[in-house]
């Protein structure tokens, strides 16, 4: 495969993963299971693969910008990163759905949360973690 067709591969399997989530008061087992397993598994895979097959033709590291800038030279190594991305967004994502339910956060709080995880990573966790303390120091208050 070549390195679109990998790319396009990712992004369409981690959009079906963010739809399901979507979906998962309607499905919530198979979310878990999808979402929250399968399809960062495989997209951790494929990571892995791309590091360990072009990680050697990197010239430089992470110890400087420059040297973050020189790896993403390399369109491997920006699939690599951009699977990284895709990867984590829908684990915490899924993460975030299964700790609501269980905290007994209404979904609808989740929503947002998850549209912004799916944009911009941490700005979705920050805010699930604000709504989270809100709702603890609410509880806490009320005792």
């Amino acid at each position: 495969m070549t390195v679109e067709q990998l790319f396009s591969l990712s992004n369409t399997a981690a959009l079906m993963g963010w739809v399901i989530l979507i979906a998962s008061p309607l499905i919530p087992r198979a979310a878990q299971i999808v979402s929250g397993f399968v399809i960062p598994g495989l997209l951790s895979i494929l990571y892995a693969g791309l590091i360990f097959s072009f990680w050697s033709r990197a010239e430089d590291g992470f110890d400087s910008l420059e040297g973050v800038m020189q790896l993403f030279t390399y369109k491997e190594l920006v699939l690599a990163g951009w699977v990284h991305y895709l990867a984590f967004d829908i684990f915490v994502g899924a993460w975030e759905v299964r700790t609501a339910k269980k905290e007994g956060i209404p979904f609808l709080y989740v929503l947002p949360c998850l549209g912004l995880t799916f944009m911009f990573g941490p700005i979705g966790f920050l805010l699930f973690t604000a709504i989270r303390a809100g709702r603890y120091s609410a509880a806490r208050a009320a005792i």
